[in-house]
């Protein structure tokens, strides 16, 4: 007797993709996990990590459990969790999270407040304040 190999379909969380290429303007809340390598005008809310790909531009204010910046984001940033900008990345706004990883070379021009509850809406003050201004040198 043969056991049939059917597909079980689950309601498992599917990430959510914007393709390099693509424009798309508006307010995206998501459940789960975003990357956009396209171009993103607009107000972003995730619970899960969100990432900014090196080709993408992001003109928003991004609120998510973590973030990744490897593009260019033009806005303010909460991530509950941590706030990564690698090497190619460039982070132009303020940063609200509870931990943040600069790479060499990555840029960030801003305010930065670190906070264990940070995508916290209450408006509760910062544990601590850092301000990050690189200059280029001619």
């Amino acid at each position: 007797m043969k056991k049939s190999k059917r597909k079980k379909y689950s309601s498992a969380v599917t990430n959510t993709l914007i393709s390099q290429g693509s424009q798309i303007e508006g307010t995206l809340n998501c459940d789960s996990d975003l990357r956009i390598d396209g171009k993103f005008n607009g107000s972003i809310e995730s619970q899960g990590h969100v990432t900014i790909g090196e080709n993408a531009i992001a003109r928003s204010n991004i609120s998510a459990k973590e973030v990744i910046v490897a593009g260019k984001v033009f806005g303010d940033i909460a991530a509950e969790g941590k706030l990564t900008i690698t090497p190619t990345g460039q982070m132009h706004g303020d940063v609200i999270a509870s931990s943040l990883i600069i790479m060499e070379g990555g840029v960030l021009n801003g305010a930065s407040h670190m906070d264990s509850s940070a995508a916290d809406k209450t408006g509760k003050a910062p544990l601590e304040t850092v301000s990050i201004h690189r200059s280029e040198a001619g």
